[in-house]
């Protein structure tokens, strides 16, 4: 029974997360194929059987399916669950032959308005982007929730001590100083500088402090070090030897808690795109990719500490799942704007051969990568290293 309750602390928290962002994420798309007039058929939080749904006034389908790994919207005309055409409904639509699911005859003029097929690059465009974007808007609301009632951390990025043989020491750092620029970047919190920081890999940065009303340049290589979070995560992140002289909140009212938020995410935008950039040169190891297993240990332990802590990783998570779905990759909503851009392009859209092709890729690689992620998932779980002992 404890097991239970135990894998439920995980659990529940992560499907509560999962399901809250799959559900803005769709509903951007949602909102934005209802207001460019497309049918929508199915709305659905997780893939396979349904457990529970129901209709609209609308005619689209809401339901909650088994498998909670993600979700769906399926416009009319679609095929699948990733937005492909269905060749006899495009053929239907455009009078070269007949629709035999619906009966052996042509669209209607009003069934060829709704479908999402029929719709302009610009209108399929603004559906696919629509997602991702209600993910990036949701980070900023709720970070904005935070730094109005809660407060942003705002520490002043002075050094307030310097450890002994450290990288800050000896490039001639000094208590008291105030880093206002890190290789060309203003800084103007010390959590600024410890993302820059953590990020560099051991690359040697151009840094300058003013110290005593002077501007002075110094030049430091972080020493890349091992680094177990409060989570349990290891990760390997670059440091100076520099702590703060102490963690200050502000709070901010609406206005500036919306730009502050939108700040952030914009930054945590850059800090993902530069560790995935160093994945794939090699620069940083893939041990830091987490699945679905990590998420939800994450989730549980986010929990525990509060509705504060919770609300800020939903923000993060909320972040990260916008961006990938931005790659151009096929099966995602980035994959469909690189299609949408090369049919603007030739001002056709690509064979229906290609397109195929390029979903098998894409659906190849999206599986490739979670097997990856999980992996790493199951090597990091105790009784992985234990068995690994016991072998070796």
């Amino acid at each position: 029974m404890d097991f239970l309750v135990d894998i439920w602390s995980y659990l529940g928290p992560f499907l509560l997360v999962l399901t809250v962002l799959v559900f803005v994420h769709e509903l951007g798309h949602y909102l934005m194929a209802r207001r460019n007039g497309v049918r929508v058929e199915i709305f659905s939080i997780g893939f396979g059987p349904e457990i529970y749904g129901w209709d609209d006034t609308h005619g689209t389908r809401w339901k909650i399916s088994w498998i909670p790994l993600g979700g769906y919207v399926k416009f009319y005309g679609d095929v699948g669950v990733a937005s492909q055409p269905d060749p006899e409904h495009v053929a239907a639509g455009t009078g070269e032959t007949e629709d035999e699911n619906d009966g052996g005859r042509l669209l209607t003029p009003e069934e060829t308005a709704s479908s999402y097929h029929f719709k302009s690059v610009g209108q399929r465009s603004a559906i696919s982007v629509a997602g991702p974007a209600a993910n990036f808007l949701f980070a900023i609301i709720m970070l904005a929730g935070l730094y109005a009632i809660v407060g942003q951390p705002f520490t002043p990025a002075d050094v307030g001590g310097i450890n002994p043989d450290s990288p800050a020491e000896t490039a001639g750092f000094q208590v008291g100083d105030r880093v206002i620029e890190i290789d060309g970047a203003s800084i103007e919190r010390f959590e600024e500088m410890q993302h820059i920081v953590r990020l560099s890999l051991g690359d040697p940065m151009k840094i300058v402090v003013l110290r005593n009303d002077a501007e002075i340049v110094l030049n430091a290589r972080p020493k890349v070090t091992e680094y177990t979070d409060r989570l349990g995560n290891v990760q390997h992140i670059g440091l100076l030897g520099i702590t703060r002289s102490g963690v200050e909140y502000v709070r901010h009212g609406p206005v500036s808690a919306i730009v502050s938020a939108t700040k952030e995410t914009i930054t945590i935008t850059g800090m993902t795109l530069t560790a995935v950039g160093q994945m794939i040169v090699g620069a940083r190891t893939t041990d830091d990719l987490g699945g679905p297993i990590q998420i939800a240990k994450m989730s549980g332990q986010m929990a525990e500490q509060g509705i504060v802590a919770i609300i800020w990783f939903m923000s993060v998570l909320s972040i990260n799942l916008g961006l990938i779905n931005l790659f151009p990759v096929p099966m995602l909503d980035g994959g469909h704007l690189l299609f949408y851009f090369f049919e603007a392009v030739r001002g056709r859209p690509l064979s229906e051969r290609v397109q195929e092709y390029g979903f098998r890729i894409g659906i190849s690689m999206i599986l490739m990568l979670m097997l990856f992620a999980t992996w790493n998932d199951f090597s990091k779980l105790p009784v992985f290293g234990f068995l690994a002992k016991m072998l070796s």
